[in-house]
């Protein structure tokens, strides 16, 4: 990927163009990730307060009572978005998806149990554990490098 950068005083604001020779996984993640740039993702307490999040802070994202929640280390919030739409804003970002209703933030990893058969128990900060689906688990040691 080639990247270029022009100032122009002129311009009212900033516009990102991207071209590229074919519509591929790689523009998708970047046009996700450009698009997200600009939306900060925002999570709702039980009384409704909206809360922006930031990404760095979070643990988890997990699908739970036909709701999405996150999880940071010190609170739960629910998000409108649902998981696949959040895999497709978390591109190219330390984030993973480990079963069919969670994702998890990669970063956050403490531990690693790989002698369980066929799935990792996963220890995030905090101690909260998450287990990575048979479905995943080739993913997830690829994109870990196991």
């Amino acid at each position: 990927m080639k990247l270029e950068l022009q100032i122009d005083p002129a311009l009212p604001e900033v516009t990102v163009t991207v071209r590229a020779p074919a519509q591929t996984p790689e523009v998708d993640a970047l046009l996700g990730r450009l698009a997200a740039a600009d939306t900060p993702l925002l999570g709702f307490r039980e009384d409704g307060t909206a809360v922006p999040l930031d990404l760095d802070t979070v643990l988890r994202f997990y699908g739970e009572d036909k709701d999405v929640r996150v999880q940071t280390a010190g609170s739960v919030y629910t998000v409108r978005e649902r998981l696949y739409e959040l895999e497709r804003r978390l591109a190219g970002r330390p984030f993973a998806r480990v079963s069919h209703s969670e994702i998890v933030n990669l970063k956050r990893v403490t531990a690693l149990d790989l002698r369980l058969t066929g799935t990792i128990r996963m220890t995030l900060t905090g101690g909260v554990t998450v287990y990575v689906s048979r479905r995943y688990v080739k993913k997830i040691k690829e994109v870990l490098g196991l």
